[in-house]
């Protein structure tokens, strides 16, 4: 049987954020470090904030409700690598 353990991060919400922010120049290019396994920051990889979208969940129609869309209070933040050269992959 495979050894587990739980995971529970603190998860930023955007008081947070935005205090992290606040004495930045507008201009300022945002880094994310995507830790390499649960909580290790060691071998992170650095990734760049490329762009942002309010959550939505949506489920199918049924037959007892019609499809439907909510936007949540929540931000999702999307990274791409960090501007660089790179190989190509076939």
């Amino acid at each position: 049987m495979v050894d587990t353990f739980d995971h529970a991060p603190q998860v930023w919400n955007a008081a947070q954020l935005r205090e992290a922010l606040k004495d930045l120049p507008d201009d300022t290019p945002i880094h994310i470090g995507v830790a390499e396994d649960p909580g290790d920051f060691d071998g992170y990889r650095e990734s760049v904030l490329v762009d942002a979208h309010h959550v939505e969940n949506w489920w199918p129609a049924t037959a007892t409700s019609p499809e439907r869309t909510e936007t949540e209070n929540a931000l999702t933040l999307f990274a791409d690598w960090k501007p660089d050269e790179y190989d190509v992959l076939d």
